[in-house]
């Protein structure tokens, strides 16, 4: 499993440090990666329009094909999303 954010290598390795991340984080600080997979969208907060990262989760197979994408869903929520659909796959 890896993660990728537009965030800063220094940021992710704080991340990875404060929340004992045991993910591999790959920086796409361009959104280079971020707009190939569709994750960059418009979003507002308080009335002001933006550009950025939906969180999503792909899940992808032995073969790298896509097998599940989660999104859209709360943060808190996300893991678990994410999880039950590894558990679902049936991986050769």
């Amino acid at each position: 499993m890896l993660g990728i954010s537009p965030d800063k290598p220094s940021a992710q390795k704080k991340f990875q440090e404060k929340y004992k991340f045991p993910f591999s984080l790959l920086s796409d600080i361009d959104k280079t990666v971020a707009k190939q997979f569709g994750v960059l969208k418009e979003k507002s907060m308080y009335g002001r329009k933006y550009m950025g990262i939906e969180r999503t989760t792909f899940v992808i197979g032995p073969e790298g094909k896509i097998a599940g994408i989660i999104s859209g869903i709360k943060a808190d929520e996300h893991a678990a999303a994410a999880l039950a659909a590894l558990k679902a796959q049936k991986w050769p």
